[in-house]
């Protein structure tokens, strides 16, 4: 069945993000899905088919993992679109090509930026290589979305890792999101082995402790899915701000084969949506298991 649900543009202003506290006892485990947004501010002024657009998005990954707070986790999704602005990316990490007048503040284009999925995307696409739009943006333009959308999703994250932390003196955290089967092909990586069902990103083992990274691969492989660690994706901007593990703050990123759960041409929920979901609840109790064994 395809989804008929989304927009190609609301009205503003609506609410950045949704927040999910726990349900009964809560657990140091903060959870985020700062890609599964399809809200699209109406000031957009995207340029390619709506349906090539919206291949960016991770789109109902808080609905798959809608079981954490029931175990007593915080679940934190953004509503905003990730090729609008991307909350998994510094505020540097910006195509000065994008725009119409010299950025005012440093700038520090990453490998994302090169690919076109920096701060603000300049590509999209079923290929990842249609440019979004036909104009330049104004550095107005683009520090309006930083205010408006950005640092209220990381104030928001920052509430909840602190308040956790403060209260357990330790925290979890989970970066989730979805990965499209071409994923090896857009990164530009060559791979003799296909993607597996959900990959793993610790930075290469700097922002979580091993056993979180093991203890999420176990919960995982005991539903019967196969998983990756750091290949092809190690974590970004998120995690590594995060992830301390000698402090007890550990951060891990969680992507799910979008084949597993849709069709990725329609964005349609696929017929194993439901099954996927009630695996993820299961595996959310692990983790939260793990978690509260780390606790005194």
């Amino acid at each position: 069945m395809t989804d008929n649900t989304v927009p190609p543009s609301v009205p503003t202003p609506f609410a950045p993000f949704t927040l999910r506290l726990p349900e009964g006892a809560a657990i140091p485990l903060v959870c985020d899905s700062p890609h599964s947004g399809t809200r699209y501010p109406a000031d957009f002024r995207y340029a390619l088919p709506f349906s090539e657009l919206r291949a960016g998005e991770d789109t109902d990954v808080h609905v798959l993992w809608q079981a954490l707070p029931t175990v007593g986790a915080t679940l934190l999704a953004a509503q905003f679109p990730r090729s609008y602005i991307d909350p998994n990316r510094d505020l540097d990490d910006i195509d000065p090509a994008m725009l119409s007048a010299p950025w005012p503040g440093p700038v520090a284009p990453s490998r994302k930026t090169e690919l076109g999925i920096g701060l603000i995307w300049r590509d999209a696409g079923h290929d990842g290589h249609t440019p979004i739009y036909d104009r330049l943006l104004s550095p107005a333009e683009v520090q309006a979305r930083i205010d408006t959308w950005h640092r209220p999703y990381h104030a928001a994250m920052r509430e909840c890792i602190e308040g956790a932390y403060a209260r357990f003196g330790a925290v979890w955290h989970l970066n989730l999101h979805s990965m499209p089967a071409n994923s090896y092909e857009g990164l530009g990586i060559r791979s003799d082995h296909p993607l597996a069902d959900f990959v793993l990103g610790d930075l290469d083992g700097t922002t979580c402790a091993p056993g979180f990274t093991d203890a999420v691969a176990g919960a995982l492989r005991r539903q019967g899915f196969k998983v990756a660690i750091n290949d092809p994706f190690k974590g970004v901007a998120l995690i590594a701000r995060l992830g301390r593990p000698a402090e007890r703050r550990h951060s891990l990123q969680v992507e799910a084969h979008r084949g597993l759960y849709m069709d990725e041409a329609t964005r349609a929920r696929s017929g194993n949506f439901d099954a996927l979901q009630s695996a993820l609840a299961r595996v959310s109790k692990d983790i939260a298991n793990y978690v509260k064994e780390q606790l005194p």
